[in-house]
């Protein structure tokens, strides 16, 4: 190979990594923005008549919508002082709302707080193994930066945006006292009990603590582990959303999905000029079988033709001999049946069996035929198996799901899907929740692909305000309803970033889920 030609064959690569790298960055920024939402900064404040007092204050995460996990240090005093009280202020949004400790384990420092009021984005936790050198992101409220502000107690009782640090998993070393993960994301007094997540934004555990080098704040975190919070957990009565899926980058998926379109296009074509072979292959076979019944059909024609002429031609001669004695009735019968000899043999003989019959008898194999809507094939109950391969998973879990399906685009009895071409089509804005769905169904194939955003607070408002009457839960070919459905998914087309914090990828089958294996 010539340096000209490697020169090029670089600056091609150059140029696909540059157009990969930002669309990587910018999908694990959104996955770490998602779940900064869920975190909040646990305040401590004394009360003394109508006065009240700042403490201290650590950070903490929902775990679910009414309760905060975070460490049992940040909430230890209120455990001894009565007239300590807790404040829970999220990262976005204009309330703050109160709470009380109801799970207490200083054993390996955790506490969890249950909300008087109020609903928050839940955190997901990666259940699955952390890796030596793995990237991963502290969130939280350090102190310093609070300090370094100038936010007085008026300032942290209210919400304010989450700080981001990010560092490495130093595995291998964790505390004596309980299961931790040692990291180097920056920690400040303020981090305790907030989460420490990966790049799609799940937790790895709760930073607990860190180093101390010549009185300043951290060089190295300690973070509790997934093991002990789910038995903590556990403990405490909550079922907590965790996945065992692996992170990626959208960039990774995306190119996992074109090599395994690639290749199965490839497959495909080898399958089809192996199927077009055997049906060449049928076809001569066919043809030469075609051509074999002619030839004897002929044959046997002229042969029975010849046979009815040489009889014809005895029984016209036996009436002429009748005839010339004298002896008509006779005559009459042979010639009569020497006549019809006659006409039967021109009639074999004219009417054999033409070549050109050969291709009416030849028949095409039964899966060459094109089927009509197949949109109808999938009609009644099926199952729909997650690919990992082509998707990407951050806060889901890997689930199969039962999918219902009518050929007017109903699912489940309560979701109609709109025409979009070959395909059909429904997005989806919860009543709560943050989060927005849009789904796309292949009739052709059976597949179904779920893209998911996790928008901020103000986005889901403005989402919401789409729906004047409320989602649409109903089926149906009522041309307003597929107007609104329509409508819907082009209004939120002009709000969210084209690439969806998620994208579920599955492959439905015929069947019915049973009662155990469904989804919750």
């Amino acid at each position: 190979m010539n340096a000209p030609h490697m020169v090029a064959i670089l600056r091609r690569l150059c140029l696909v990594l540059a157009l990969m790298l930002p669309a990587a960055a910018q999908a694990e920024q959104q996955d770490i923005a998602a779940a900064a939402r869920g975190v909040v900064r646990v305040v401590i404040v004394a009360t003394d008549g109508s006065d009240a007092y700042f403490v201290g204050h650590g950070s903490g995460f929902a775990v679910a919508p009414d309760k905060v996990l975070t460490n049992a240090h940040v909430v230890e005093l209120t455990r001894e002082e009565k007239n300590l009280v807790i404040g829970v202020i999220p990262s976005e949004g204009r309330k703050s709302y109160g709470g009380r400790v109801i799970a207490y384990s200083p054993g390996n420092d955790l506490a969890l707080i249950q909300l008087e009021e109020g609903h928050l984005p839940v955190s997901t936790f990666y259940a699955g193994a952390v890796s030596d050198g793995q990237h991963v992101t502290a969130i939280g409220y350090p102190g310093n930066v609070d300090r370094a502000q100038g936010l007085g107690l008026k300032d942290m009782i209210e919400p304010l945006g989450t700080v981001k640090t990010s560092g490495n998993v130093s595995s291998g070393r964790s505390s004596h006292s309980f299961d931790t993960i040692l990291h180097t994301a920056p920690l400040a007094a303020g981090n305790s009990g907030g989460p420490l997540v990966d790049d799609c934004g799940r937790v790895l555990g709760v930073n607990s603590f860190g180093s101390v080098s010549d009185g300043n704040d951290a060089e190295f975190g300690f973070a509790v582990s997934w093991r002990e919070v789910a038995s903590f957990l556990r403990q405490a009565g909550v079922s907590s959303l965790h996945t065992v899926v692996p992170c990626r980058s959208m960039a990774e998926a995306d190119a996992a999905e074109a090599a395994l379109t690639q290749r199965e296009a490839q497959q495909s074509e080898q399958s089809e000029r192996a199927k077009a072979d055997a049906r060449e292959a049928a076809l001569e076979k066919a043809r030469d079988t075609a051509e074999r019944d002619i030839i004897s059909a002929r044959e046997n024609a002229m042969a029975g033709a010849a046979v009815l002429l040489a009889l014809a031609v005895l029984g016209l001669g036996a009436g002429g001999l009748y005839y010339s004695q004298g002896r008509e009735r006779h005559a009459t019968w042979f010639l009569a049946g020497g006549g019809v000899l006659l006409l039967g043999a021109f009639a074999l003989f004219f009417l054999k069996p033409s070549f050109s019959g050969i291709d009416e008898r030849v028949k095409l194999a039964d899966d060459d035929r094109v089927s009509g809507n197949s949109a109808f094939a999938w009609e009644g109950d099926n199952i729909c198996r997650i690919d990992l391969n082509r998707s990407r998973l951050t806060v889901s879990e890997a689930n199969d799901i039962p999918f219902h399906w009518t050929g007017n685009g109903c699912v489940n009895g309560n979701s109609q899907y709109v025409s979009a071409g070959n395909e059909w089509e429904r997005a989806t804005v919860p009543e709560s929740g943050n989060f927005i769905t849009v789904s796309r169904f292949d009739p052709a194939t059976g597949t179904l692909r779920v893209q998911r955003w996790l928008p901020d607070g103000e986005t889901m408002d403005k989402a919401r305000a789409f729906l004047k009457d409320g989602p649409a839960k109903a089926c149906g070919t009522d041309a307003g309803l597929l107007a609104k459905i329509a409508s819907l998914r082009s209004d939120l087309a002009s709000l969210l970033p084209v690439q969806p914090n998620e994208r579920l990828v599955y492959h439905c089958t015929k069947g019915r889920l049973s009662p155990g294996d469904a989804p919750d």
